[in-house]
């Protein structure tokens, strides 16, 4: 008896992993990587209060020693959002990202730089906006906190 829930335990390992290797592969999958990557990388530089970032913060109106006081929070944030957008996709956090990465793209030009630094940075927000549609537009707010099944 035992020796067969063993078996089935085993078997069943093989196929989750089989499945989490094919879902990587997919639309969805493909999606969550790529605002994973976006996001864990931007988190990465901001953690490491990356230098070049800090007129951006004055553009807006603060200081460069408050820019480089509240990046690593900001890096914390994108590093938390790279992790539940690629294992656990909250439709709230994916909305977060999506208006996160217009908001710092459209920093560019406000800064002063081409608006061609905008476009080149439009997959840091349509593509988490692409997973939320994926996910399904929530018609209610407790939808909101949800992942699609």
């Amino acid at each position: 008896m035992v020796k067969k829930v063993i078996k089935k335990v085993k078997s069943s390992k093989k196929v989750n992993m089989l499945k989490f290797k094919e879902y990587f592969t997919t639309g969805e999958g493909l999606l969550r990587l790529g605002v994973f990557g976006t996001f864990l990388g931007h988190g990465v530089f901001a953690l490491q209060v990356k230098q070049s970032w800090l007129p951006y913060f004055t553009s807006v109106g603060m200081t460069e020693s408050l820019g480089a006081t509240i990046l690593p929070l900001i890096g914390a944030m994108d590093v938390v959002v790279a992790f539940i957008a690629l294992f656990y996709p909250i439709r709230i956090v994916l909305a977060w990202a999506a208006a996160w990465g217009l908001w710092t793209a459209l920093l560019r030009p406000i800064a002063g730089d081409p608006i061609w630094d905008f476009v080149e940075r439009s997959a840091n927000w349509a593509a988490p906006l692409a997973l939320l549609a994926l996910q399904g537009w929530p018609s209610k707010l407790k939808d909101w906190f949800k992942v699609r099944k």
